[in-house]
């Protein structure tokens, strides 16, 4: 999966949310890290539950917010979720 422009620069803005040390610096070394992870971009709230039920995660009695404010959940900005699997 190739990852936009939106993607990839919020990531590099934000990997910190989930590493203690910058794993990218440019939009390539982004773009192939995002794809080594098997990071999903999901089009809105409703999808990054239902990625989350179709892996397995336990997610029964999180209400939407705590599921969206999780470590490997990024809010794009436009609507979209990024979700990397660290």
């Amino acid at each position: 999966m190739k990852f936009d422009k939106a993607c990839l620069t919020y990531f590099l803005e934000h990997q910190n949310q989930l590493f203690p040390e910058e794993v990218a610096e440019t939009m390539e070394e982004a773009d192939a890290f995002l794809e080594d992870c098997m990071a999903v971009v999901c089009k809105n709230k409703n999808e990054v539950k239902k990625y989350f039920e179709e892996s397995g995660a336990d997610i029964a009695g999180m209400s939407q917010d705590e599921i969206l404010s999780a470590q490997e959940v990024f809010a794009i900005g436009d609507g979209r979720y990024l979700i990397i699997e660290a």
